[in-house]
């Protein structure tokens, strides 16, 4: 049930009259926007951005950018159409740091502006607003600072060919503020169109759909042009550029890379295609055409990024046995859930990531079987019940969907939320479930959602009886803290080898002879409930028995890393140290700069000088989780 305020009956019903672009900066053929609704409940109130979407707001961004990798910079200009409501003169967008220069109408009429200058503006950023004077269409010139947080411009050192810099960018949640002028929130969905320049012989790649080959301008450089004729929350606007290939896995689905990771990265997503195929069998159509993937330089801050049509993932999932590409999974998942229907504030991000991670681990039993999915979901489930551990069953931040912002990682909006629908599916039976599901990412695509909306549509077109309602808790699931009696439990025999094996280790230091066979979910799940003290000369043992530190996966690296440098076991300091140079991915790095900071003067004398030679080589995602952690007293 959307609402739907008199305010916004009036910007949908003059969604026609926009006024078309004169001059756009891009193509002479701009898709014609499709207008997404705006919700304007009091729950779907984005308090991260200084939009007012019910009096202006932005439904179409076209951009037209240049790419200066000697001063690390962004610059041009970005043409905005615009739904104003009758009465209203001015627009409000969301910029942090961004050095306008000129805004015009698209005839070139100059229009009044004004960028407010805040004290402590944070992520949150600066207002820029905008006098209309009778404009639906407005050009903003302007520049991106050089310390723009969504942009991490990489020297040639810091790639794997060694010879060409690179730049990517990293959105979620708020961070596209730094690069682009626009309204910044996730329920303020955009078209966009964009072109951009870069120095040959590099390569470019976005979120949107490449407009034929890149043209040269015979100066050195050439013009890449893309497409985006979906509206998509702003966050998923995203740009990659350096030397990369490309290699196509199947009819609409191929992956970029260096031409030097590029073999490796082709063997560890070879079945996307048929993940494809599992999912739209699950919930239906792909709807974004091409599903391409990007194999970023190890400095990108996660594992994976679901920017339609190009998801971008860290290279730190390459395992050479795709034992960890549950990850491809999980972003291709994002094409229905977060792309398809997003979430209208951060608040409600688990309508992104929990839905996400139950479709993934459907399309992992799909491709993969029910014992490696059952393995996957028990994991999750122990980090649902390690952090409730941590923080208490009754701590605010454990609802599903909560008054506060993002906090991507979460073991609750990720594995609590996907524990929620895996109980309502136990309960009302996997077809009803599915059936259930795929309407609600039909009847919602691409359109914003609130937890209120997820609950009173689960009553309206799932709920079978009030003594079903009884069974499900859904409210208590979505809005309380905890995890309420009803979670189906995953099946205890999924690691009753591995935990048996975790108890004979703890009672008769005995190694697991099994450990070569066992999946990467079982080598985990081992290492995961090891006991905590460990003696030098255990872990010395383990080391020597398992090749803990001379593994390929570096989800099993970091456990290894994770559990030494607790136990202050010193030949693992160089190992760590190695590992934080050459990987950036926050899920590994923070944690163990908190492992040494928690272990006194030792420790924290180790991180203070690894981190001084390793910081510039991190994104400003990282660096500010590992700056946050090494500021505790």
């Amino acid at each position: 049930m959307r609402r739907i305020t008199a305010s916004l009956a009036l910007l949908l019903a003059t969604a026609a009259c926009t006024n078309a672009m004169s001059e756009p900066p891009v193509s002479t053929t701009a898709p014609e926007p499709m207008v997404s609704p705006i919700l304007t409940g009091p729950e779907a109130l984005d308090t991260l951005t200084w939009a007012e979407p019910q009096k202006a707001r932005v439904t179409h961004v076209a951009l037209d950018l240049d790419l200066d990798f000697d001063a690390k910079r962004v610059g041009g200009s970005a043409v905005l159409d615009l739904l104003v409501a009758k009465g209203a003169d001015r627009i409000v967008l969301d910029t942090n740091g961004l050095e306008v220069t000129r805004i015009t109408d698209t005839a070139g009429r100059e229009l009044d502006w004004a960028l407010e200058e805040l004290e402590e503006a944070g992520e949150k950023g600066s207002p820029l607003t905008v006098i209309l004077d009778g404009a639906r269409s407005i050009r903003i010139d302007y520049r991106a600072p050089q310390d723009a947080t969504a942009l991490q411009w990489l020297s040639p050192e810091q790639t794997a060919g060694g010879v060409h810099p690179f730049l990517f960018s990293q959105g979620q949640a708020i961070l596209n503020r730094t690069w682009i002028p626009t309204q910044d929130s996730p329920g303020i969905r955009q078209t966009w169109e964009a072109r951009i320049t870069a120095p040959k012989p590099l390569d470019v790649v976005m979120s949107g759909v490449v407009q034929g080959e890149p043209e040269d301008l015979g100066n050195g450089r050439r013009a890449f042009r893309f497409v985006m004729d979906k509206p998509v929350p702003p966050y998923l606007i995203a740009i990659a550029a350096g030397d990369i290939d490309f290699r196509a896995i199947g009819p609409r689905t191929g992956v970029w890379a260096e031409p030097s990771v590029l073999p490796r990265a082709y063997a560890e997503v070879a079945d996307t295609e048929e993940m494809v195929v599992a999912a739209e069998e699950l919930y239906g159509e792909y709807r974004w055409g091409r599903y391409d993937m990007i194999v970023l330089p190890p400095a990108f801050p996660y594992g994976g990024m679901e920017n339609p049509v190009m998801t971008f993932l860290t290279p730190t999932f390459i395992a050479g046995d795709r034992s960890n590409n549950g990850l491809v999974a999980h972003e291709l998942a994002h094409s229905w859930s977060g792309n398809l229907v997003t979430n209208a504030v951060w608040g409600d991000s688990w309508l992104n990531e929990g839905v996400t991670t139950y479709f993934e681990n459907r399309i992992v039993e799909a491709v993969y079987g029910k014992a490696r999915a059952e393995q996957e979901a028990a994991l999750m489930y122990a980090n649902i019940l390690e952090t409730l551990g941590e923080v208490g069953d009754d701590a605010p931040g454990t609802a599903l969907s909560t008054d506060g912002g993002y906090e991507l990682g979460s073991a609750i909006a990720y594995d609590k939320g996907a524990f929620f629908l895996r109980t309502v599916e136990r309960i009302v039976g996997r077809d009803r479930f599915d059936a259930w599901l795929q309407q609600w990412f039909d009847n919602h695509a691409f359109q914003p959602a609130t937890s209120e909306l997820f609950y009173d549509d689960m009553m309206e077109n799932l709920v079978a009886s009030d003594a079903e309602a009884e069974r499900l808790m859904l409210r208590k699931w979505i809005f309380e803290p905890g995890l309420p009696g009803n979670v189906a439990k995953p099946d205890p025999a999924a690691f009753a080898a591995v935990d048996g094996a975790v108890a004979h280790y703890a009672d008769h230091g005995m190694l697991p002879e099994a450990w070569s066979s066992w999946t990467a979910a079982e080598q985990i799940r081992f290492l995961d409930n090891l006991p905590a003290e460990l003696t030098h000369e255990q872990l010395a043992a383990l080391d020597a028995a398992l090749g803990l530190s001379s593994t390929g996966n570096n989800e099993i690296l970091f456990l290894w890393l994770e559990m030494a440098l607790e136990n202050r076991y010193e030949p693992a300091v160089p190992q760590a140290e190695a590992f934080l140079a050459r990987v950036g991915r926050a899920k590994f790095v923070r944690p163990l700069f908190a492992v040494l900071w928690n272990e006194g003067e030792w420790g924290r004398a180790h991180a203070t000088r690894i981190y001084a030679k390793t910081r510039d080589s991190y994104h400003s995602v990282t660096r500010g989780g590992v700056e946050r952690v090494m500021s505790a007293e």
